[in-house]
């Protein structure tokens, strides 16, 4: 067993600066970094982790313990009796001789030494190989002499230990590594200030780059950007479209932000403003602006990564003739686009694949087209304007817009369907089909709009199951559960009353037979169950309660189950409820011991068996309760349901208290498990209480 003591600690800075480093790589390339140094010089104790990346770097500094000591670790071997095999290979496996071991209760026993180790000597042997097989997503090879591979070239290393270099170099046998050793050497802004510049250690550091226009903490970065966007947009009177993916890529291009505006000429101001905002987005990494009335600016914010002499006059020149350019091409397709209507593009689907088992995106638009309306009618919505929504709401696939911009599925849609003069539900519908495309995204919320995003989902979720694509464990290449969350979220937040059941196997029924007859589909409501769950566990709620409920039978309507979960978790939330539990609980445990001795215990129980008060008055608490449970369950009315079955926790509380069910006379006995056999079967009209 070890035996080290403490040490004083020190502070190790570790920063590795390089060629520009993709800005989806960096924050997680900071974290790997941290996770193998720590578990590099796990023996340090490496504690109180700051991690840092950018453009051109990453790094971290940590507390680490200024050097093991020295310890002394036992290790047993084979017992006194083994064969001398066993004792020279023990030997052999940790390089040590006969005159080492000791004999402790007939084993063998080798007490081995380790010498006290100082960190930077520990560092220094750890660092070399770890950058070599560091875990960058891509890496790239350069110049001659050296496998050794990072995101993009690596310039400099800087490893300090309290502000003292710990050397070591990259260089491995006849391999130098390209030449790439530690030192105390950092650079600033390539541009505004260009040059070497020592460090002692990670305050110093991030002195001494904010010196040279360098802004070490990205998150820092991220709030400068946002922060002085806003500012000048307000001065404006504009704000900027709140776009927190974009933020972060930006913080990661830039080293020293300096916000800018721009002007977006008006005749590009007619082109939808998805398309503008996408277009700025995605080509440019600029942002869009609002007026206040919610209306798009003819304004574009962007960032620059130097500080402009002229006020940025030049800059913002250059920006506006680039964007003038990619709108000219938006231009192009919105206005070719539009020559073609919607319904005269559903024929081009037929050459559009939504699966290789699952046929093309034609079958699918007529599925939706009978989809949409069957869920229509199930909802009171207009099933003509859904069924015709269901029709297009693939069509804009076929679109150059929607070619160039992925992101504006349906978005697209929508637009062309109310040039092509489509009834404004149908539009409308076409647009919102895609919701909620995730957490933050809200549901649709015409009853119109609701058909044929359920629609979409379904058919997604029965086709996908019918071929055996159903996600497992971490995989969900074709976004099914988000599908089922999207069903799921529909439902609750519109409280619609539907079969699902059904609607999949209206769905199912839509494919061809050896699809629709597939055994498959019938893990589907399990698996919008289980997906419920997760949705109630991730919003804090009694999840286990929603498993009590549907464990005494399937209930194909969720807004009906969620009710009867909400009904049950109000009533265990009180005194009486959390009584009746442990009631249900304890006469549950009795029943499965004495159904196996000889069991089951069914059938009514006998009044006339009956010799004790509390028997008689829990059987007509029976009586009266459960009467009225059924007529509240049949009538949904699920609190009136509830206070019937609370009117159960006297008696039985009293029952326990007083009764012994296992009594000496084998009929009374028998009786009084029946009765408990009966209290059981009612309370199981409501929920399974033992699953809780």
């Amino acid at each position: 067993m070890a035996n080290p003591t403490e040490t004083p600690t020190c502070e190790l800075f570790l920063e590795l600066l390089s060629e520009e480093i993709p800005a989806r790589m960096q924050a997680r390339a900071a974290e790997d970094l941290s996770r193998l140094v720590t578990e590099a010089l796990a023996p340090l104790s490496p504690a109180e982790p700051r991690l840092f990346s950018g453009p051109r770097r990453i790094a971290l500094a940590l507390e680490v313990a200024g050097s093991v000591a020295a310890s002394t670790t036992t290790e047993r071997g084979p017992r006194e009796s083994a064969p001398a095999q066993a004792l020279d290979g023990f030997l052999r496996k940790h390089q040590a001789d006969r005159a080492s071991l000791t004999l402790e209760n007939g084993f063998w026993v080798l007490a081995k030494q380790a010498p006290a180790l100082a960190a930077a000597g520990l560092v220094a042997t750890a660092l070399p190989g770890l950058l070599r097989r560091f875990p960058w997503p891509k890496s790239m090879r350069w110049g001659a002499g050296s496998s050794f591979t990072w995101v993009r070239p690596l310039t400099r290393i800087v490893c300090l230990l309290d502000g003292v270099v710990v050397p070591f170099d990259l260089a491995e046998g006849e391999d130098d590594g390209h030449g790439l050793a530690s030192s105390n050497l950092t650079e600033g802004h390539r541009f505004l200030s260009p040059g070497p510049v020592a460090v002692e250690g990670v305050a110093d550091w991030q002195g001494a780059l904010a010196a040279r226009h360098v802004v070490a903490d990205a998150q820092e970065r991220r709030r400068l950007v946002e922060s002085g966007l806003a500012a000048l947009a307000a001065q404006e009177g504009l704000t900027v479209v709140a776009d927190a993916g974009l933020l972060d890529e930006v913080a990661g291009l830039v080293e020293w932000p300096v916000p800018l505006i721009g002007s977006i000429g008006e005749r590009f101001m007619d082109l939808p403003p998805e398309v503008m905002q996408v277009s700025m987005r995605v080509n440019q990494r600029y942002f869009a602006l609002r007026t206040s009335d919610g209306h798009a600016a003819a304004r574009f914010g962007f960032i620059a990564n130097t500080i402009p002499r002229d006020g940025g006059a030049i800059i913002v020149a250059g920006n506006e003739r680039v964007l003038a350019a990619r709108f000219a091409d938006a231009r192009h397709f919105w206005d070719l686009d539009r020559a073609t209507k919607l319904a005269d593009r559903v024929a081009a689907l037929d050459g559009v694949t939504f699966h290789a088992k699952l046929g093309t995106q034609g079958a699918r638009a007529l599925r939706l087209q009978v989809l949409a309306a069957h869920v229509a009618t199930a909802i009171g919505a207009d099933p003509v304007a859904a069924a015709r929504a269901g029709l297009l709401a693939k069509a804009d696939l076929t679109t150059g817009m929607v070619g160039e911009f992925p992101e504006l599925q349906g978005v697209m849609g929508a637009y062309y369907a109310r040039h092509d003069g489509e009834p404004e539900a149908a539009a409308t519908a076409i647009g919102t089909h895609y919701q909620p495309r995730g957490p933050g995204d809200a549901p649709p919320a015409g009853p119109v709009s609701v058909a044929v995003a359920l629609a979409d989902k379904i058919d997604t979720l029965a086709g996908f199951f019918a071929i055996g694509e159903k996600p497992g464990g971490s995989g969900d290449p074709y976004a099914l559960r988000r599908a089922a969350l999207g069903v799921i979220r529909i439902i609750r937040e519109h409280r619609l009353r539907l079969d699902l059941d059904a609607l999949f196997h209206a769905a199912a029924g839509l494919y061809p037979q050896e699809l629709a007859t597939s055994g498959e589909l019938a893990l589907l409501p399990g698996f919008i169950a289980e997906r419920l769950r997760v949705q109630l566990r991730a919003e804090g709620a009694r999840h286990d309660v929603l498993a009590a409920v549907s464990a005494t039978g399937h209930d194909p309507d969720l807004t009906r189950l969620l009710a009867r979960t909400d009904a049950v978790t109000a009533l265990l939330d009180t005194d009486d409820g959390h009584n009746l539990l442990a009631a249900a609980k304890r006469a549950a445990n009795i029943l499965r011991i004495e159904d196996r001795k000889d069991g089951p215990h069914g059938g009514e129980p006998d009044p006339g068996l009956m010799t004790l008060a509390e028997e008689r008055d829990l059987d007509a608490a029976l009586n009266r309760a459960l009467p009225a449970i059924e007529t509240a369950l049949a009538a949904e009315d699920y609190v009136d349901a509830m206070t019937a079955m609370a009117s159960l926790r006297v008696p039985l509380d009293l029952f326990f208290d007083k009764v012994t069910v296992n009594a000496d006379e084998p009929a009374v006995r028998r009786n009084r498990l029946r009765l408990l056999a009966r209290t059981r079967d009612t309370l199981t009209r409501i929920a399974d209480f033992t699953a809780l």
